[in-house]
C-alpha cells in the first residue's frame, strides 16, 4: 500500500513560500506530512489565512518568518526559530527569489548585489546552517529551485542567469558533500510557470494591448516552452516532493528541467 504521507513527522522550510512556486510546494510538502515553514513578503492577514488553510486541510504544523533573505543576520534567525519550532529543518527549499530586467551596460549595481544576496548568497547560508542538523540525523534533502535560464542564456537578464545557473553549480558541490550521509542535493529547472509573476505579464497585455486571454498568453510564452502553454506549479511542486521521497534517495546532484522541452528545442 503507498504511504500517503510519507515526509509525516519531518519539517520543511520552504523560502519564498507565500505565493507562487513557493507556495504550491509549502502545500504539498504538507499533503505529504511535513510540518511547514513559510517566509517570504505579504500582508500579514493574508499569510495567516494561507497558514491556517494549510493546518486544517492537512493537519500538520505552520511557521511563518518573514526573514529579509538579503540579511545573513535574518536567515540564521530563521533557520534558529524553525529548529526550535520543529527540532531541527529535515528539507529545504531554496525557491526565493528576485528578478531585474535591463541590458548588462544599464544594469544597476545595487539590483546586481541584491540578486546576488537573495538568488544565490541565501541558499548558501540556509545550506550552511542546516547541514549539521541533517548529518547527525543521516537524512535531509535540499532542493533549489533554479531555472530554464540556469540551463540556458537570455538577453537582458543577466542577474537572473547568473543566479540561477550560479545554484546548479551549489547543487552540485553540496551534493558531492553529501554523499553517504543519507542527505541528496537537487535542483529543478522550471520553464515559464504559473506564477504570480507571469500572470501579471499575461493581465498587463490583456489590459493595454487588447489582447484576448489566449491570445496574451501566447504572447508572454513566444520563444518558450514548445508546448505553449504555462508549467503548472502543481507540477513543479509534485517533482520537488519526490525528490524528498524514499523512492528518490539515489537521486542527487541533479538538474532536472519542468519545461516542456523548451530546454532542448
Amino acid at each position: 500500500m503507498t504511504n500517503a504521507r510519507p515526509l509525516a513527522g519531518k519539517c520543511a522550510l520552504v523560502t519564498g513560500s507565500v505565493r507562487g512556486l513557493g507556495l504550491a510546494a509549502a502545500r504539498r510538502l504538507a499533503a505529504a506530512g511535513c510540518d511547514v515553514v513559510m517566509n517570504g513578503f505579504g500582508a500579514s492577514g493574508d499569510i495567516d489565512a494561507i497558514r491556517q488553510a494549510i493546518e486544517d486541510e492537512h493537519q500538520v504544523r505552520t511557521l511563518y518568518s518573514p526573514a529579509d533573505l538579503r540579511e545573513p543576520q535574518q536567515i540564521a534567525q530563521l533557520v534558529a526559530a524553525a529548529a526550535s519550532a520543529f527540532g531541527a529543518v529535515d528539507i529545504l527549499i531554496n525557491n526565493a527569489v528576485v528578478r531585474h530586467t535591463a541590458p548588462v551596460e544599464a544594469f544597476p549595481p545595487a539590483a546586481w548585489d541584491e540578486g546576488l544576496a537573495v538568488n544565490v548568497s541565501a541558499a548558501f547560508h540556509t545550506i550552511r546552517l542546516v547541514l549539521p542538523a541533517m548529518k547527525e540525523k543521516r537524512w535531509g534533502r535540499i532542493i533549489n529551485v533554479s531555472s530554464i535560464y540556469g540551463l540556458r542564456g537570455a538577453a537582458n537578464r543577466i542577474g537572473y542567469v547568473t543566479g540561477k545557473t550560479a545554484l546548479i553549480g551549489m547543487t552540485r558541490a553540496v551534493a558531492l558533500e553529501t554523499v553517504g550521509h543519507g542527505i541528496t542535493c537537487n535542483a529543478v529547472c522550471p520553464g515559464t510557470a504559473e506564477t504570480p509573476v507571469h500572470e501579471a505579464s499575461v493581465e498587463t497585455l490583456i489590459a493595454t494591448g487588447g489582447l484576448s486571454r489566449a491570445d496574451a498568453e501566447r504572447r508572454v510564452l513566444q520563444g518558450k516552452q514548445p508546448s505553449g502553454r504555462f508549467i503548472a506549479a502543481e507540477q513543479v511542486a509534485a517533482l520537488t516532493v519526490f525528490l524528498c521521497g524514499p523512492d528518490a534517495a539515489n537521486i542527487t546532484g541533479a538538474a532536472l528541467p519542468v519545461d516542456d522541452g523548451w530546454s532542448i528545442s
